[in-house]
């Protein structure tokens, strides 16, 4: 009786001393993360900011600090011309940006969908115990290491369909009957550049979906052989809902890249319209053709569509892992 009594007070202050530990780690982690979000605030949340107010103005690279407000003009506006007819401008009737949102979603959704097929195959690969796996594993990501410019260019030549070893190599394997301008040709253009994006960014999904079959325990796959557990059903049943998650962060990561692609596109196809996403043509109106404000609008709705997908690809994950565990 005693003892219970003198327990009571011991735990009573053990759980205190747990809740005061806690709320310090919390308070040390706000003030480490405060740093950061003070910076990003500064470098993405300003710029991101004053270009939102930008697409509501008319501003020019002539004319920035002397902008007028003119609202949604940039996105819709009715125009009435001489003649009594009416026309309709901006951006939301603009063929040429929703062809450049059709080419961004068209690449980003097959790009991330083969990288992340062959990432899981090359991790599945390279997560096997081989000799000489180490020097595997380092040779793989060495596409992903080299910057997008320089690989970009190196392809361009790889490409070219007068001096491109690719063209030489089809036609002296009988594959090609005539060279073929990879780069140059709207029906071709975006295969090249979906082709160089795949080579360049599947070791960065190999190496985040390892990162997720190194935490796999080895005993499951001990104790499904031992039940006669085929292959194939190991991997769907097992490898495939465990490295889930870590599959989902690169998918995320990729998805928000691919929305945003921009530096491979303008060395590879700079002036081609198949291939042109939303972040070429809002550059290009920004200080090509000097429409600052028309751009900014630009940069505006392609923010919202990336934070729309995101918000829902993380919904879509969480009701799956919520139904999964229920």
């Amino acid at each position: 009786m005693a003892t219970d009594v003198m327990a009571t007070p011991v735990a009573a202050t053990g759980g205190k001393i747990k809740s005061e530990l806690m709320q310090q780690r919390v308070r040390a982690a706000r003030w480490f993360l405060l740093p950061m979000l003070i910076a990003l605030a500064v470098v993405a949340g300003w710029p991101l900011l004053r270009s939102i107010y930008f697409s509501f103005t008319d501003a020019s690279l002539n004319n920035i600090d002397g902008a007028e407000w003119i609202g949604f003009g940039n996105y819709f506006r009715v125009q009435q011309l001489a003649s009594g007819a009416v026309r309709y401008r901006g951006l939301l009737v603009d063929a040429d940006w929703w062809n450049a949102v059709w080419n961004t979603l068209r690449f980003a959704a097959t790009s991330v969908f083969f990288e992340a097929v062959l990432g899981m195959v090359v991790a599945l690969v390279l997560n096997a115990e081989f000799k000489g796996r180490g020097i595997v594993r380092a040779a793989i990501l060495i596409p992903w290491a080299i910057p997008t410019i320089v690989s970009a260019k190196m392809w361009s030549w790889m490409l070219n369909d007068q001096f491109g070893i690719l063209n030489d190599l089809g036609m002296r394997l009988g594959l090609l009957s005539q060279k073929v301008a990879w780069t140059a040709t709207a029906e071709t253009a975006m295969q090249a550049v979906l082709v160089v994006d795949i080579w360049k960014t599947t070791p960065f999904m190999a190496l985040l979906i390892l990162a997720g079959l190194q935490m796999v325990p080895k005993d499951i796959y001990e104790a499904a052989e031992i039940d006669g557990v085929h292959p194939i059903k190991q991997f769907f049943r097992i490898t495939l809902p465990l490295v889930r998650p870590a599959l989902m962060v690169a998918i995320i990561f990729r998805l928000l890249d691919a929305l945003r692609i921009f530096d491979l596109i303008y060395v590879l196809t700079p002036n081609s319209s198949a291939t042109k996403t939303m972040s070429v043509l809002a550059r290009e109106n920004l200080f090509d053709f000097d429409k600052f404000a028309y751009g900014s609008a630009m940069s505006t709705l392609l923010f919202l569509i990336i934070a729309i997908l995101t918000i829902v690809y993380i919904w879509l994950g969480k009701v799956r892992f919520d139904g999964g565990d229920r």
